[in-house]
């Protein structure tokens, strides 16, 4: 995927790069914001319609691409841009998730994700003098993934092939393909037999 280092290029949104701090009182970031508004009363709206056909609707408008015939997002769901959020086919979500998109999510076919599950692709510096700043990395959920009810899932992780993500798991590094991990931080706990 193409990365830019602006946040807008002839009003079409561009992933930005990782790793880099992008300072948040920079010019452009004036209608960055328009589109935040737009995506949190998108889905102010996806939360109170207990219409699935209206909730896919919505997440159609937020998504940069429609949702799969047989991917699933309970809500409560949310999101604070929604246009760096890439969903396979098969995909479950459970209700009360939450992804800070800006720096991409990624999430392959037939990943199943539990309840209250937190993915950032958004982090802050530790420097106090430039901490308003963002930090941006990208999620990749690999196919075939699990992760656990309350995990949280923080930005430049890849979460492998199959692997499983325990419940209340906090991953800061990446999970290899076939693997379980658990704890704060999560580490790997056995291998998956294939």
């Amino acid at each position: 995927m193409e990365k830019k280092s602006t946040l807008l290029n002839n009003s079409t949104y561009k992933i930005l790069p990782s790793g880099i701090p992008i300072n948040l009182n920079e010019p452009q970031y004036a209608k960055f914001n328009e589109q935040v508004a737009k995506t949190i009363f998108q889905i102010t709206q996806l939360n109170q319609s207990g219409d699935l056909n209206k909730i896919r609707e919505i997440l159609n408008e937020v998504l940069p691409e429609p949702l799969h015939a047989y991917t699933t997002v309970f809500p409560p769901f949310h999101t604070n841009f929604g246009k760096f959020i890439w969903i396979g086919k098969c995909v479950f979500i459970n209700h009360g998730c939450s992804f800070l998109d800006l720096g991409g999510i990624t999430i392959e076919d037939n990943v199943m994700i539990g309840p209250q599950v937190k993915i950032t692709s958004e982090n802050h510096p530790v420097d106090p003098k430039i901490r308003r700043h963002l930090i941006l990395g990208q999620v990749h959920i690999k196919r075939n993934a699990w992760i656990g009810a309350g995990a949280t899932i923080l930005p430049g992780v890849t979460v492998g092939e199959n692997a499983i993500v325990a419940a209340g798991a906090v991953v800061n590094r990446d999970v290899p393909d076939n693997t379980v991990v658990g704890g704060i931080p999560a580490k790997v706990i056995k291998a998956i037999d294939l």
